[in-house]
């Protein structure tokens, strides 16, 4: 009985000196947190009573004349305190655990901040060039005395631009959709106008490259819809751009759109996009939508591309709520088919046509009109300023955010039919600029039309500019035509009212 008597003595000694070490460890954690600023000595005590403890048990062990009660106490209470010990180790290595996971996740989201700071910045540095080359491109294009040779060098230029451009959107569009971000709206869009925006700019890169161009649209597809136009059309255009890129004349590239199912208050659309080019081997097509990923890395040299057009066409057609399958033979072609649901708008809720959209008798689409163009670059002032002046337009600049406010104040009101306003300027960006033409006590604050026309081209800048008061947000390099069309329509919708 002795012998257990004295083991469980000094095994609970032991024991407490393991106790006192993790106690120890516990008090330099707890002072090495960043929180921890004062009462150092709080964190002595229990070491402190826990050596007392020790010296008690080593005292009655050696000295003492302990009976098997006592020794169950001693050693019960060691192992009370290990148990207290091992839960505060248990601590320590969770909050351990949650300090590397909050350090990695700030990483994480530092690193997203630090992307999306630097894609924003190199889409407005890249897009601010490509503005002055497809304006000067299409200002090029205006002269009536240019020999076939010239133009069909500047219209090569044009769609080189055009097609960077679309490799610049298809970056900015996957960052929004991993953050989340990219918005899909549903507004009233005629389905016949998109249709005929994607035919055009495919029918020329088709024309370019000697292919055959079959189009099939179901007559019962014609209508008004509710819905995202603007990225339907994204869509189309990255498959039907991939269509004609990876094949060779004298190829075949087909686009249909059908009726899937018709409801009163749902109308699913079919969209098949088919080629007869280099096909796609069947082992490749589930990493198909996987962005900057390609089947074989020599294709970009022959065929160019980067990877981000169907990945971002999959997820656009996601977010819409459809879904996009592929079928292809390697070396036979390949077939995309879109399912895509749109609200059908009754008669009575189909858009009106803008008057004065279209030009009558030689007329100007904005004769008679004054624009205010706010802008620091002055290549950028002055390409739109010719591009108005096609058109009948008269402008005045003003080189910043600032300036433009003052022009505005100063001028009598309704002297100015339009703004057209950058964002990124110095001394006042086009924000705070359209804020504080909108809150001036004149007659025509609040009516003038205020479009934003600027190389930023995320969502969250299109938000930002509508928030600020402006009726639009187009983003560059600029498309005459759709500046045209979104002019007209503000001028004569602030004109009625």
């Amino acid at each position: 009985m002795k012998y257990v008597i004295d083991s469980m003595v000094f095994l609970g000694s032991a024991l407490m000196v393991y106790n006192i070490v993790c106690f120890v460890r516990f008090g330099r954690f707890v002072r090495g947190r960043k929180s921890w600023d004062r009462g150092d000595m709080i964190l002595l005590v229990p070491t402190v009573l826990l050596v007392f403890f020790l010296a008690g048990y080593l005292f009655i062990g050696l000295f003492g004349k302990p009976d098997i009660i006592m020794a169950g106490i001693l050693f019960g209470g060691s192992i009370f305190v290990f148990v207290m010990g091992r839960m505060l180790s248990d601590i320590v290595r969770r909050l351990t655990e949650n300090e590397h996971l909050e350090a990695e996740l700030l990483a994480v989201e530092e690193g997203e901040r630090a992307k999306t700071s630097f894609l924003a910045s190199i889409s407005h540095e890249m897009r601010t060039p490509m503005n002055v080359i497809l304006g000067m491109d299409t200002l090029a294009l205006k002269n009536p005395d240019l020999s076939p040779q010239t133009r069909d060098q500047l219209e090569k230029i044009g769609y080189s631009a055009v097609h960077l451009k679309g490799l610049i959107d298809n970056l900015l569009d996957l960052q929004e959709m991993e953050a989340g971000t990219l918005i899909i709206r549903k507004e009233p869009f005629s389905m016949r106008e998109a249709l005929e925006q994607v035919d055009a700019v495919i029918s020329v890169m088709c024309r370019e490259k000697g292919l055959a161009y079959e189009t099939s649209f179901a007559a019962g597809v014609m209508r008004h819809y509710s819905g995202d136009s603007a990225q339907l059309k994204r869509v189309l255009i990255n498959l039907l751009d991939n269509a004609v890129k990876f094949t060779d004349a004298p190829g075949r590239v087909r686009f249909t759109v059908d009726l899937e199912k018709e409801e009163d208050t749902c109308t699913e659309l079919r969209f098949t996009v088919s080629d007869t080019g280099i096909g796609i081997d069947e082992e490749f097509l589930p990493k198909l939508f996987l962005p900057f990923v390609q089947e074989d890395s020599s294709f970009t040299n022959r065929y160019g591309g980067t990877g981000t057009g169907l990945a971002a066409a999959h997820r656009m057609v996601t977010g819409m709520g459809g879904r996009i399958e592929a079928a292809s033979k390697k070396g036979e072609g390949s077939t995309f088919v879109v399912i895509l649901p749109f609200m059908p708008l009754p008669e009575e809720d189909q858009p009106e046509p803008e008057h004065g959209d279209e030009k009558e008798d030689g007329q100007l689409i904005l004769s008679g009109c004054r624009i205010l163009i706010v802008e620091d670059l002055a290549e950028n002032a002055e390409i739109v300023s010719d591009l108005l002046e096609l058109e009948g337009a008269v402008s005045v600049r003003a080189e910043n955010g600032l300036a433009g406010v003052e022009l505005f104040r100063k001028s009598a009101p309704y002297e100015y039919d339009a703004i057209l306003m950058d964002l990124r300027m110095p001394v006042m960006d086009g924000l705070e600029a359209a804020e504080r033409i909108r809150a001036m006590q004149r007659p025509d604050a609040g009516s003038v039309p205020i479009i934003a026309l600027t190389a930023n081209a995320y969502e969250s800048d299109i938000r930002n500019s509508l928030n600020a008061g402006m009726n639009e947000h187009l983003s560059k390099p600029i498309d005459a035509d759709r500046l045209y069309a979104e002019l007209n329509k503000w001028i004569h919708t602030a004109r009625r009212e």
